[in-house]
């Protein structure tokens, strides 16, 4: 396994940057494609949220991998490698999957428990398995990590220590004030109809605001939201949808508006928002949650309008108190950590030991057709019991050794035992790599819709 990551939070870089280097989906999909294109790279997926990008990899070669997925990153986000350089962080082998399943567990996130990266780690591997450029090695990482993630939630209080951004960013907006007397009775608008979006909607409804006004560039899929939140099964608020033509209109008559699309340039601009509060005498809170922005920073300065951004709830995540369950979610991933790698490791050695075995039953085959040809009056029923004796002696001799050397595997350094054991009995290096691409056939087949 070498396993890579090269990437940006909201730990390493400041919003600015992770505002620049944002991928929209058809980017990411370039990404992917162009880094297994690399040659130090086998196999890779990306991780891309409103505070993290993230590249991994499995590659031969680390210092040529590090270089390679940095200059690819810097060339698809559009950032300067020199500009971006100093904001990279690199996590290698046992370290990458550490990482990894600290951000399942919310550990890394900037609300420290949220449970919504689950969601985009799975969209993740989803993506690299439709583009297929996730393989044995990122599958069973994703997947590992997904389970990990959902354990964290399950076993302990993580969700105590945190929440999701649109709960803690409803927190700033309100200021102090419980949100649900807070939201009671407001009209609300809300800008996009992705998963954020749609998270926020609920979010808002069950917490008491009268009306939702839903703006999206695809009318059908605001409607298709708004249906859900309207309707008796739903959170029965009244809700209904506009085209984005409608969201100057609607914005004079929010109290509180909601935006996360996938839009590159702004979405409601300095003077956008400023012609909306002209004369209105109660105040208008935004909560922006793209990246990068749908809201103009220039909001800030406009009197009676309460701008919360991804900036803003950077800068108060820092501060918010950290529960005594993280250091029990820190426990998982370390154990988590230490099973993965056994078992990465238990698996390297697999394809050899059937190698071995694969030569061990060619020689039985081979000794039993030379003892037909110098014995040739033996029945069928001798020749099963010869053929099925020398088997047993065959399984018995190599079953120790085999059980042994992959329990060995398994341990830290156990990597050297695949190498001795071909070494020792001479396999040939072809047919040990045929297994493991018969193996790698099929997980790939094994792993197709399983997100």
């Amino acid at each position: 396994m070498s396993l890579l990551v090269v990437g940006l939070s909201h730990r390493s870089a400041p919003v600015s940057i992770l505002e620049r280097a944002a991928l929209a989906a058809d980017t990411q999909a370039k990404l992917l494609q162009d880094t297994l294109a690399a040659e130090p790279a086998a196999e890779g997926t990306v991780l891309a949220t409103c505070n993290r990008i993230e590249l991994y990899a499995d590659v031969d070669k680390f210092h040529a991998g590090v270089a390679e997925l940095s200059t690819l990153l810097a060339q698809h986000s559009g950032v300067g490698l020199d500009e971006l350089t100093p904001y990279l962080y690199v996590h290698y082998e046992d370290r990458a999957v550490h990482h990894l399943f600290s951000v399942a567990c919310g550990l890394d996130s900037m609300v420290v428990g949220e449970g919504q990266i689950l969601g985009q780690i799975k969209d993740a591997l989803a993506l690299g398995q439709e583009l297929h450029t996730a393989g044995r090695l990122l599958n069973d990482l994703f997947q590992q990590a997904l389970r990990v993630g959902k354990r964290a939630h399950s076993e302990t209080g993580i969700d105590r220590a945190g929440q999701s951004l649109v709960t803690f960013g409803l927190e700033q907006l309100a200021d102090g004030t419980d949100v649900d007397t807070w939201a009671k009775g407001k009209k609300a608008l809300v800008i996009g109809a992705g998963s954020m979006s749609s998270l926020a909607a609920a979010t808002l409804a069950r917490s008491g605001v009268s009306e939702i006004v839903i703006a999206n560039r695809t009318l059908a899929r605001a409607e298709r939201l708004a249906q859900i939140l309207s309707e008796p099964g739903g959170t029965g608020v009244a809700a209904h949808a506009v085209e984005m033509v409608a969201v100057g209109d609607e914005l004079t008559r929010a109290d509180v508006v909601v935006s996360c699309t996938g839009a590159t340039g702004l979405v409601l601009t300095g003077d956008d928002i400023e012609t909306a509060v002209q004369g209105r005498r109660t105040p208008l809170a935004l909560l922006d949650l793209a990246m990068p922005r749908d809201i103009d920073a220039a909001a800030h300065r406009i009197p009676g309008v309460r701008l919360v951004d991804i900036e803003s709830l950077a800068e108060a995540s820092a501060d918010a108190p950290m529960a005594a369950d993280v250091d029990q979610v820190r426990g998982i991933v370390s154990d988590e950590v230490a099973a993965f790698g056994a078992a990465q490791r238990a698996a390297h050695i697999t394809p050899t030991v059937v190698a071995l075995r694969t030569m061990a039953a060619d020689v039985v085959a081979g000794e039993v057709a030379r003892l037909e040809g110098r014995l040739p009056d033996l029945d069928d029923k001798q020749r099963a019991e010869i053929t099925q004796t020398v088997r047993r002696v065959v399984d018995k001799l190599l079953h120790a050794p085999t059980v042994r050397v992959k329990q060995l595997a398994s341990e830290p350094g156990g990597a050297g035992y695949a190498d001795a054991l071909r070494t020792l009995f001479d396999l040939d290096p072809e047919t040990v790599a045929s297994v493991s691409r018969a193996d790698l056939n099929d997980a790939d087949v094994k792993n197709r819709g399983r997100v």
